[in-house]
């Protein structure tokens, strides 16, 4: 089952590369960086944390390998963080409440809408969180150096 999870991720994120169109000799690094950013909210989700939690860790990880394969490689950071996002985007619960509100059962759309809402805010912070902290350290290395 993780191995299935993994290669799903992994070719999610790679075949979002070729539509974002990166560069071709950085799919198969967007592929493992969304593999990775997915595993570790599986893992997570497994070990019973909660999905908000969880998406957020998995998404500051995702920010900070995306930031080290940038340093490495020489391409903007944006190149690997957005195929790598991707597996974690909650497409099926936004689904759910559209659904849900076409329906007419509104508390159900609600409670999925926010919970989406919430994950989507994870997200967004784990990518920013990670850009702070990179910043952060680059300022106290330079008033070191």
């Amino acid at each position: 089952m993780w191995i299935e999870y993994a290669i799903a991720s992994f070719f999610a994120s790679a075949a979002f590369g070729i539509i974002y169109q990166a560069p071709r000799n950085t799919l198969v690094k967007c592929g493992l960086v969304g593999m990775v950013g997915w595993m570790i909210y599986a893992i997570l989700v497994w070990k019973e944390v909660d999905s908000v939690p969880a998406t957020l860790i998995a998404s500051f990880v995702i920010a900070l390998v995306s930031q080290t394969m940038a340093r490495r490689f020489k391409t903007p950071m944006i190149i690997f963080s957005v195929p790598g996002i991707i597996p974690l985007v909650p497409g099926s619960l936004a689904y759910d409440a559209m659904r849900n509100f076409v329906q007419n059962d509104y508390n159900a759309a609600i409670s999925i809408a926010a919970k989406a809402f919430m994950i989507s805010g994870a997200i967004a912070f784990g990518l920013v969180f990670s850009e702070v902290l990179n910043q952060i350290i680059k300022k106290i290395r330079q008033t070191k150096a």
